[in-house]
């Protein structure tokens, strides 16, 4: 039981994480016709989900996580800089990224610790 509780624990950041990003993917790929957005090509909003989507997908599997969270952090970068730009408030996103970078180190922590040579 309490084995089931630590996998739990572990993955469930990551499945929150994962239900932010897909259905923006999804939007972004299905839904490419926006004019709202900063750009307003439909090829780039299609590319972007489908950067998503592989990220996402990279991020969830254990032997690509750190590609993934590198590449959703830097998309989420991306996307605090441009609510900066807009004016709109960029503190959700800014908490995203954080939780992003957070879901990967529960995950794995010895990917962000330093290797001590004696």
């Amino acid at each position: 039981m309490n084995k089931i509780l630590k996998t739990l624990s572990i993955w469930l950041p990551s499945v929150i994480i994962t239900l932010f990003f897909i259905p923006n993917a999804l939007d972004k790929i299905l839904n490419s016709n926006q004019t709202d957005k900063i750009v307003a090509n439909s090829t780039i909003m299609i590319v972007t989900g489908t950067f998503l989507l592989i990220s996402t997908a990279l991020f969830l599997y254990n032997k690509t996580i750190l590609i993934g969270t590198a590449l959703l952090a830097l998309y989420m970068t991306f996307i605090v800089f441009i609510h900066m730009y807009k004016g709109k408030p960029y503190e959700v996103t800014i908490l995203i990224l954080m939780a992003t970078i957070f879901a990967s180190y529960i995950r794995k922590p010895q990917l962000f610790s330093q290797k001590q040579e004696l």
